[in-house]
């Protein structure tokens, strides 16, 4: 006997199925019109004269499924720039966990007057970004501990053991380096390594420009000005220069007329070298130290040499991370590299920290080739990245509990979550964005060897993004 079916049953089940693939046909046809719009308009990109010596490499996919949405070179090696970061950044936050901190000691010598320092590559130590990490607070809380047990200090030793001295990562220009953005990272670091320079303009173009201070104050270096005084509005183009391991500095370039105290900023040569003197001269002026303390690097010191007094503790790494992203400070990438190396390998080094960062996304399918990198912030035109590659860590990143910090830490462009990159004829965005529909794309966009003014070419490339919109 065959049994009766409930009435209305096969009209529901029908018109449930049929929505379904209703459903399913428009999430199919969103998903194509989002592909082809992005053919069609990707090649009127590439043909624009901007790019009429340059190649673009463009990748997206669908944060959920994975799948393709778009692909033109995306295995071609291209010059990041800043769009690195979230390479380093993803690589720290799994390697060191997104609540590391880093630590600074201070301890007396048991049977001399030694202040010794063991630091940890703590790019915060100093910085204005945090109350407790800024360099004032800092200085009073270590004189004040050498104080209250009643220590005089004649030496000041740094311990740089299992730590590399080559400060500057390969393939920064000299150009860079010495300006704020090209400040290398030491196991010492401090105020970021990083000073403005006031300068004075006259008059007229062509003036003479003089230099009328510096904040801080600069310990054991001069600087001679060669800079002369350009039109009104035309900004800072000034910049300075260190010859490798000399004292003595020279600033190029124009900064504009009738200028009283015009602001550059620059590198320490060494942040631990002027952290030293100045926490040297705060002694001598609260009477711990008689004459200025002789100051020295040390290896080795035994354990029953000395006695922990004080320890700064930075900010946990989501935090660093934050900073580093949102305002794209390379020396925290320099510093996080060293820092990964350090952890993994037992030696802070850069090139050692390169080779740990290979081998652990090669541990998660990415090919090493595709991240040629020689050091942790993009600043070197010598880094080759894919936009493949990129994407993958994006899309890592998001499936881990650290996640949530990783994206807020990226700023907002054009209406899009993304970390931008610029260097010299380089531009590029990495990130992710949820369109009006509700489709997540994860994404990176490298151009390399454009002409004209970035500010152009940006304006083309948000006009290439805006369709995920």
């Amino acid at each position: 006997m065959m049994q009766k079916k409930a009435p209305g049953l096969g009209n529901a089940m029908a018109a449930y199925m049929l929505l379904m693939i209703a459903l399913f046909a428009a999430t199919t046809v969103c998903a194509q019109t989002v592909t082809q719009k992005l053919q069609k308009v990707f090649p009127g990109f590439e043909e624009d004269i901007q790019l009429s010596h340059a190649i673009s490499s463009l990748y997206v996919i669908d944060a959920k499924s994975g799948k393709v949405v778009f692909d033109k070179n995306s295995r071609v090696g291209l010059a990041p720039a800043s769009t690195q970061k979230v390479i380093t950044s993803a690589t720290a936050f799994a390697l060191l966990g997104k609540d590391f901190s880093y630590t600074t000691a201070f301890a007396t010598a048991n049977h001399s007057d030694i202040l010794y320092i063991f630091p940890s590559g703590d790019p915060t130590l100093g910085s204005e970004r945090w109350t407790n990490t800024k360099a004032d607070k800092i200085l009073n809380r270590i004189t004040r501990l050498l104080a209250q047990n009643k220590k005089k200090v004649n030496t000041i030793a740094i311990d740089n053991s299992r730590w590399a001295l080559d400060d500057i990562p390969d393939g920064w220009i000299w150009q860079d380096i010495s300006n704020y953005y090209g400040a290398g990272s030491e196991k010492l670091n401090w105020r970021e390594n990083q000073y403005d320079l006031l300068l004075q303009s006259g008059e007229s173009l062509g003036d003479p420009v003089r230099i009328v201070g510096a904040n801080p104050k600069l310990y054991g270096y001069s600087l001679h000005s060669v800079v002369t005084a350009a039109a009104r509005g035309t900004g800072d183009n000034a910049y300075i220069y260190f010859p490798l391991n000399d004292t003595a500095g020279i600033v190029k370039g124009t900064i504009p007329v009738n200028e009283n105290a015009f602001a550059i900023s620059g590198a320490f040569p060494s942040g631990a070298r002027q952290c030293l003197a100045e926490l040297a001269d705060n002694m001598i002026k609260t009477g711990i130290a008689e004459t200025t303390p002789e100051i020295k690097p040390v290896t080795g010191i035994r354990a029953e040499d000395y006695t922990i007094i004080h320890t700064e503790t930075s900010p946990p790494l989501d935090s660093i991370i934050y900073w580093f992203n949102k305002k794209s400070i390379n020396l925290y990438g320099e510093a996080l590299l060293k820092t990964i190396s350090y952890k993994e390998r037992g030696y802070g080094a850069t090139d050692t920290g390169v080779v740990v960062v290979q081998d652990f996304w090669k541990q998660n399918g990415i090919d090493v080739a595709e991240l040629n990198i020689v050091d942790g912030s993009g600043l070197s035109p010598l880094n080759r990245v894919t936009t493949h590659a990129q994407v993958q860590i994006l899309q890592y990143a998001q499936k881990q509990n650290w996640f949530p910090s990783f994206l807020k830490s990226l700023p907002e462009y054009n209406g899009m979550k993304m970390k931008s990159g610029t260097i010299r004829n380089v531009k590029g965005f990495t990130g992710y964005h949820t369109s009006s529909d509700g489709n997540t794309y994860i994404f990176s966009f490298l151009v390399n060897n454009y002409n004209g003014p970035a500010s152009s070419l940006v304006r083309k490339m948000y006009a290439v993004l805006n369709i995920l919109k």
